[in-house]
């Protein structure tokens, strides 16, 4: 895969894909350029159609932690401690392909740079 992005999401508390996860990836501060959710495979299916949305220049992506765990009636207190994730990444060459693979629990989360 040459160029764009990828994003899987891995709920790592059950062992499996964070299926149902709503998404969003934007400029920073800015209103959200891409909107998906989460498949039964992790993937955030349909985002390869959207590659000619990421030039060079940097991008947040939001996570809707919170609300994913409340749809699967995990207690959470009022405030939770993850409510909605940004992640900010810059794209430095237009040409290669940047895949974001989050792991993530309501308390905590792990991504980096795949498949580079």
């Amino acid at each position: 895969m040459n160029g764009g992005v990828s994003v899987h999401v891995v709920d790592i508390a059950s062992g499996r894909a964070a299926q149902g996860l709503h998404l969003s990836i934007a400029l920073p501060g800015g209103a959200p350029i891409a909107q998906g959710v989460i498949d039964a495979g992790g993937q955030w299916a349909g985002l390869a159609d959207m590659n000619a949305l990421f030039g060079v220049g940097v991008y947040e992506v939001r996570l809707q932690v919170a609300q994913f765990y409340r749809q699967l009636d995990t207690e959470l207190p009022e405030i939770p401690f993850i409510d909605e994730l940004v992640y900010r990444f810059g794209i430095g060459d237009a040409q290669a392909h940047y895949h974001l693979p989050f792991k993530i629990t309501a308390w905590g989360v792990s991504c980096f740079r795949g498949g580079a």
